[in-house]
């Protein structure tokens, strides 16, 4: 059993009275069942408390159907890309005051336990008092983090990309399914109303046949981040539990908070930062959820002029889809997704839906017959699926085949050439060396 830090005693002696108990936590069971309108409160863990982790931290506080019961980061306490002391505080220990100073505010109606704090995730997983688990931590340990989690019987909510590479994708939604876990990723547009609109509209076939789809991509790191000097690793952090099965790379500040990601060790810089949104998007409208290209080609990519990252700046991505239908994933062209069919179009963004038909954005005009799963809040539409046992509107398939365009890409850019791919059994044709690409070996003793 690998036991939780000990968090320090609340500040407010008031609060700790009104409990009825210190903090200090171990591994008793959770006792909020016993509690009037506590028992069907869904006790959450979140793994990853960096930016985007601690606004999901926050979200979950806020629903009123949940009880944030555990927070874990290998960094104890850090500010991001930030100077020392400016900006937000992050990390595990600003996550355990922000949950204990939430709940102290409700300390008169509500018995609360405190907060468990963990450094390691699989101390978070094991614990039988823990309902659900969010994961909002690098790309290259979203994998073990929720297999860790489904093995435990954990309902997962997950950052996208799902996955940092395309075979662990494809072994975690298959898991999922398995276990009849309810998983939510983050793909939160699906839960906004501009893109559900326009998803209506292509489904209503208001454009008519399709015959192409533009889906455009922000560029990538041109240069670094924050300081590339290579230098001792802050005190607060378990640089190598951060690390886990990526490769020790020498510790620099351009690499890690927030810059992380413009490095393949890691992530896929903004081609897998952002695909798992706006090709979610495209294959929601178009119907491919289930499905995926048939061939995929890599063009005119370039390198940054700094040796820190190895993401791509400028890319393309020329796809074939069921049908005959041209896709394209480019940094060149206008964030968002188009479909264009032989009747019309369709373009959304954040904040944005236009069409060649104006009529068609407008609040008070009809799609048609057809309907989708709606959802207006994302992490709601989570805690939903895990009391009806009802698949998300963000699934992991789902959240694996809108990135897979990504990772063969990735692929044929290494190969220098285009590839065939058979959606069905998820496999590249005639090329195995394309197929091996799609895998990755990590640093032992980390393993799938």
């Amino acid at each position: 059993m690998i036991h939780p830090e000990h968090p320090t005693h609340l500040s407010r002696r008031h609060f700790l009275q009104s409990c009825g108990a210190a903090v200090g936590l171990g591994t008793a069971p959770s006792i909020l069942g016993a509690v009037p309108g506590m028992a069907s409160r869904i006790h959450v863990g979140v793994i990853g408390l960096g930016a985007r982790g601690s606004y999901l931290l926050q979200a979950f506080l806020n629903h009123p159907e949940v009880q944030v019961r555990a927070v874990c980061d290998v960094d104890r306490h850090h500010y991001r890309a930030n100077p020392w002391g400016q900006g937000p505080a992050l990390g595990r220990e600003p996550a355990r005051k922000m949950v204990e100073s939430f709940y102290a505010q409700r300390a008169a109606r509500e018995r609360y336990q405190g907060c468990l704090v963990f450094e390691d995730y699989r101390a978070l997983c094991q614990r039988e008092d823990i309902d659900a688990v969010v994961v909002a931590t690098p790309d290259h340990w979203h994998y073990h983090q929720v297999m860790a989690a489904l093995a435990h019987g954990k309902d997962v909510y997950c950052e996208k990309p799902v996955t940092h590479t395309f075979m662990e994708g494809k072994i975690l939604y298959r898991e999922v399914k398995r276990r009849k876990a309810i998983f939510q990723t983050g793909s939160q547009q699906r839960s906004t109303a501009n893109f559900h609109r326009a998803v209506l509209l292509l489904r209503n076939g208001h454009v008519g046949r399709l015959k192409r789809v533009e889906v455009g991509l922000p560029k990538g790191y041109t240069e670094p981040g924050a300081s590339a000097e290579i230098s001792p690793v802050p005190s607060t952090l378990n640089y190598d539990l951060w690390s886990g099965p990526a490769p020790l790379l020498p510790y620099m500040r351009a690499r890690h908070h927030r810059f992380w990601r413009g490095h393949r060790a890691y992530g896929g810089g903004n081609i897998m930062d952002w695909i798992g949104h706006h090709n979610d998007i495209a294959h929601w409208g178009a119907g491919m959820d289930g499905s995926g290209p048939e061939e995929v080609e890599a063009i005119g990519w370039t390198q940054s002029s700094t040796d820190v990252y190895d993401t791509p700046v400028d890319y393309e991505i020329r796809c074939v889809y069921p049908g005959g239908v041209d896709w394209v994933i480019a940094s060149q062209l206008p964030m968002g997704t188009r479909w264009i069919g032989e009747e019309g179009w369709v373009a959304v963004d954040r904040g944005k839906l236009t069409a060649s038909d104006e009529r068609w954005t407008r609040p008070d005009y009809d799609p048609g017959p057809v309907v989708i799963p709606a959802s207006t809040d994302h992490i709601d539409n989570f805690i939903q699926g895990i009391k009806s046992r009802r698949t998300c509107v963000a699934s992991a398939e789902t959240a694996h085949r809108s990135i897979t365009p990504g990772h063969l890409g990735f692929a044929s850019h290494a190969l220098g050439r285009r590839l065939r791919f058979d959606a069905r059994t998820e496999r590249v044709l005639d090329d195995s060396q394309a197929h091996a690409l799609l895998d990755k070996t990590y640093r032992k003793p980390w393993k799938r």
